[in-house]
C-alpha cells in the first residue's frame, strides 16, 4: 500500500477520531483501520498504543492494540505488547488471545511466552492467584486451555480437578456457601473478602449484616457498577451499609483514578437514582477522574443543535456541558439553537442535574442555522478560542455558519478552532464550508456510547490536534526486560 503524506496524516487523524468515539463492543468494524495504521505508519501506531493504555477509556481498543503489537513484525512492538499484557486482568488477556486467533490468525511464540509468564507470576503468589480465580475463573481456565499451558499442581487442583486445597479461596467459598447462619456467612464473607458478584450467588439470605460485609469487600468501581443491585437489596435504607458505601466513594488519590468518569452518571441513571448524599460523592469522584485527564485552559463555546430530530444532540450537550464546565479554567458559553439561539446557563455548572434543569425547556424542533449562535456570541461580545458544535451539519437557514464565523473573526480579532461532534445521520457540509475559509476544523463522529465522551478531553485541553499527535509520539514504548 502506498499513501501520500497527506493521506498518511488523514489516516492518523481518522485513527484518533475512531479512538475518541468508538462505542464498546463494536471493534469488528474498526479493526481494519487499526491494521491499516499499523501497516502504513508502524512507528506512530506503536506510540499511539502506549499512549492509549494510559489515556484511553475503551477497553476494546486497548485489547486490539496489544493484540496487534504482539503479532507485529517489529521486535519493539512485540516487546511492548509483552509488557502491556502483564497489566491486564485475566478476562482481557483472554480476549487479546481470542482476537489474535480470530483476526490476526496467529499467536506467535513470544505471545504464548507472555501469557505463560503472566500465569506463572500469578501462580507464584497464592493469594494473587486465588483472587484472580475467584473473580475470573472462566477466563483463567481459558488461558491455560487455549494455549496448552500446563498449570502448576495447585492451579490444576483449583481450576480443573475440582479439588481445591484447604488454603485456597475456592475451598473457603464452599464453606461460605455451606454456612446456614447469615451472621456467620457475613463474617466469612468479610474475613475472606469475597467479591460481591460471587457472594450474591452463594449467600442464602441478603441481610443488612451480609450487605455490609459485601460492600466492605468491594472496590469503588464495583460499588458503582452494582448500584442498581445494591439499591434493589435495600443498601441505602440501612445507615451502616450506606456509610460504608459513602466511605468507598471518597474521591481520594489512586482510588479516583481507577474509576471511569461517565460510569458514575450512567450507573446512577440505570439504578433509577440513589441517595442524594451518595450521588454527591459519585459526582466528586467523577470530577477527580475527569481532572486527571486534563484541564481546559481555552475559552470555549459549546453550541448544541436543537433542530428537528436532534434529541440525541441535546442529551449529549447536557453531558458535555457538565463535563467541560467541571474542568474549565476559562470561560464556557453554552448555546442551543435551531434558527434562533438560546443561551443556556446552569446554577451549579459542574453537576449534570443542574444542566438537566437548565435544558428543561429545550426540545428538538425547527430548521437549522449553525451561524445563529455565532452571531449571538458576536453581538454579546463573547470571545472564545474554540467552538464545539454538536450537530448533524444539516444547515438549511441563514445566517450560515461560514459567513457568521467570518464576521465573528473579523470583529473579535480571533480565529477560534472548530470541533464538530457529529451525531445522527450527519453530512460534511459545514466542515467543507469552513475549510474553504481555511478555518482549523476537526470532526468527531459520536456513535452513542456515553463512556467515550471523556476521551474528547485531550482534544479540548490542547491547543491543536498537532500538539496531541506530538504528545503521542513522545510517549515511549515499554521495553521487555529479559528474565
Amino acid at each position: 500500500m502506498s499513501l501520500t503524506t497527506n493521506e498518511e496524516q488523514d489516516l492518523r487523524l481518522e485513527m484518533l477520531n475512531m479512538l475518541l468515539t468508538t462505542p464498546h463492543r463494536e471493534l469488528q468494524e474498526v479493526s481494519e483501520l487499526h491494521g491499516e495504521v499499523l501497516e502504513v505508519d508502524p512507528l506512530f501506531y506503536g506510540h499511539l498504543a502506549a499512549w492509549y493504555q494510559s489515556n484511553g477509556d475503551v477497553r476494546d481498543h486497548k485489547e486490539v492494540f496489544i493484540g496487534n503489537l504482539l503479532t507485529s513484525a517489529r521486535e519493539e512492538h512485540r516487546g511492548a505488547g509483552f509488557v502491556l499484557l502483564q497489566a491486564l486482568p485475566p478476562y482481557q488477556v483472554s480476549r487479546v488471545i481470542d482476537y489474535m486467533k480470530r483476526v490476526r490468525k496467529k499467536v506467535p511464540r513470544s505471545a504464548r511466552t507472555a501469557v505463560t509468564r503472566y500465569l506463572r507470576h500469578r501462580e507464584s503468589d497464592p493469594k494473587f492467584f486465588d483472587r484472580a480465580v475467584l473473580r475470573q475463573r472462566k477466563a483463567m481456565k481459558h488461558l491455560y486451555a487455549t494455549l496448552h499451558i500446563k498449570p502448576s499442581d495447585r492451579a490444576n487442583r483449583i481450576l480443573f480437578a475440582n479439588d481445591p486445597p484447604e488454603d485456597s479461596l475456592s475451598y473457603k467459598l464452599k464453606q461460605v456457601a455451606a454456612e446456614e447462619d447469615p451472621v456467620k456467612q457475613a463474617m466469612l464473607i468479610a474475613e475472606y473478602r469475597i467479591p460481591f458478584a460471587v457472594a450474591v450467588g452463594v449467600v442464602r439470605q441478603v441481610t443488612p449484616t451480609v450487605l455490609l460485609a459485601l460492600v466492605k469487600s468491594m472496590s469503588p468501581q464495583e460499588v458503582i457498577n452494582n448500584l442498581k443491585a445494591l439499591k434493589a437489596r435495600g443498601a441505602f435504607e440501612h445507615v451502616h451499609v450506606k456509610q460504608e458505601i459513602s466511605a468507598k466513594l471518597e474521591p481520594k488519590g489512586k482510588k479516583a483514578k481507577r474509576v471511569q468518569a461517565m460510569k458514575t452518571r450512567v450507573a446512577v441513571e440505570a439504578a433509577g437514582g440513589v441517595d442524594e448524599e451518595i450521588e454527591a460523592k459519585l459526582e466528586q469522584l467523577s470530577q477527580k477522574q475527569l481532572e486527571a485527564k486534563g484541564r481546559i485552559r481555552r475559552s470555549t463555546a459549546l453550541l448544541i443543535d436543537k433542530s428537528s430530530s436532534m434529541d440525541s444532540a441535546i442529551e449529549i450537550g447536557k453531558r458535555l456541558a457538565a463535563m467541560i464546565s467541571s474542568i474549565s479554567e476559562d470561560a464556557l458559553y453554552v448555546w442551543a439553537f435551531d434558527t434562533m439561539p438560546y443561551s443556556i446557563e446552569a446554577e451549579a455548572p459542574r453537576e449534570i442535574a443542574q444542566w438537566e434543569a437548565a435544558f428543561s425547556g429545550i426540545g428538538a424542533g425547527g430548521a437549522t442555522s449553525l451561524g445563529a449562535p455565532i452571531e449571538a456570541m458576536r453581538l454579546a461580545g463573547q470571545v472564545v478560542e474554540q467552538i464545539i458544535f454538536v450537530t448533524d451539519e444539516g444547515e438549511n437557514s441563514s445566517p450560515y455558519c461560514a459567513e457568521a464565523y467570518k464576521r465573528y473573526a473579523e470583529q473579535m480579532s480571533v480565529e477560534p478552532d472548530v470541533i464538530i461532534l457529529r451525531v445522527g445521520h450527519a453530512s460534511d457540509y459545514t466542515e467543507k464550508q469552513l475549510r474553504a475559509q481555511k478555518v482549523n476544523v476537526d470532526t468527531l463522529t459520536f456513535s452513542g456510547d456515553y463512556y467515550s465522551l471523556p476521551t474528547v478531553i485531550p482534544m479540548l485541553s490542547r491547543p491543536s490536534r498537532l500538539e496531541l499527535l506530538l504528545e503521542i509520539m513522545a510517549t515511549p514504548l515499554p521495553e521487555r526486560i529479559a528474565s
